[in-house]
């Protein structure tokens, strides 16, 4: 491969970079997920458009991010090798970038799936870009704000499959919401000493870390019985019911242990990577229940 291609290759992964492609995986898996669980439904080729919109939104929202937080990035070790941190493109590059994904993105759901799902679209994309992103180095409380558009994609999926804000995609929401506050607590407990060094506000920061356990338990606590609500609202079975209480069992188990043996670091790693684990069963779970009934 001659310089030129390598070059050429360079900087496309690092554009790539700046839409965080294993945060926007997710976000898809999660999407596709509300579009399945849904009894109507889009052409495949609207499905496919609506899917790349959503992506390319959240993926415009990330760049955004990298763009406001190039100068917090260089604090820490797992961020400072970025395209703007380490010096690789100019700011306005990414800025743009951002900028046009979400100029592309919003009509496209609007025209794909309806307006419903381009405004949910919105309000993740707003909030997430100007509220949460400057929220983090003031109050450990972002972490709360930044659950709103975390949650909306399967909201989002189901919107734009039926048209309406049914019961289905609420719990898909109240799911992902509550899913993602012990996620948060862990990343940010066995990364304390960088959110800290970077000026991040994270809970273990502000409040400590026994405190951050304890939230993590109690969040916990709320996450399993919300997992459960497919089965017992009849938009999954029974095996999706049984797969659910086993993860929530054990992410429970998990939390309860941290709590009253004071665990540290390798623990909320242990906490993190289960969290990552435990949402793609959830779902996969979720997608063969419901493809099983039909």
């Amino acid at each position: 491969m001659n310089a030129r291609a390598l070059s050429v290759s360079a900087t496309a992964s690092d554009f790539l970079s700046l839409t965080k492609p294993r945060l926007s995986s997710l976000v898809l898996v999660t999407t596709a997920g509300g579009m399945w669980l849904s009894p109507s439904g889009l052409s495949p080729a609207r499905q496919i458009a609506s899917l790349l919109a959503v992506a390319g939104l959240v993926g415009g929202a990330n760049a955004l991010n990298c763009f406001i937080e190039r100068d917090v990035d260089r604090l820490m070790a797992r961020t400072r090798n970025r395209p703007l941190p380490a010096g690789r493109m100019d700011p306005q590059v990414a800025l743009w970038f951002g900028i046009l994904l979400a100029a592309v993105s919003l009509p496209t759901l609007f025209f794909e799936a309806n307006a419903i799902t381009a405004l949910l679209g919105c309000i993740a994309f707003f909030t997430y870009v100007f509220v949460y992103t400057p929220l983090k180095s003031r109050s450990y409380l972002a972490m709360l704000v930044g659950a709103v558009p975390g949650a909306l994609p399967p909201l989002m999926g189901w919107t734009a499959a039926n048209g309406t804000i049914g019961g289905p995609g609420l719990v898909l929401f109240a799911i992902l919401f509550l899913w993602q506050l012990p996620h948060f607590i862990a990343i940010s407990l066995y990364r304390r000493d960088e959110y800290a060094a970077a000026g991040l506000k994270s809970l273990p920061v502000q409040r400590g870390e026994e405190a951050s356990r304890l939230q993590l338990l109690g969040y916990t606590v709320a996450l399993v019985p919300v997992t459960l609500l497919p089965s017992f609202l009849g938009i999954a079975g029974l095996f999706y019911g049984l797969l659910a209480l086993v993860l929530g069992a054990i992410a429970l188990g998990m939390a309860i242990h941290g709590a009253l043996a004071k665990l540290g670091k390798p623990w909320a790693r242990r906490v993190f990577r289960f969290s990552l684990l435990h949402l793609a069963i959830l779902f996969a779970g979720l997608w063969i229940d419901v493809g099983l009934r039909r």
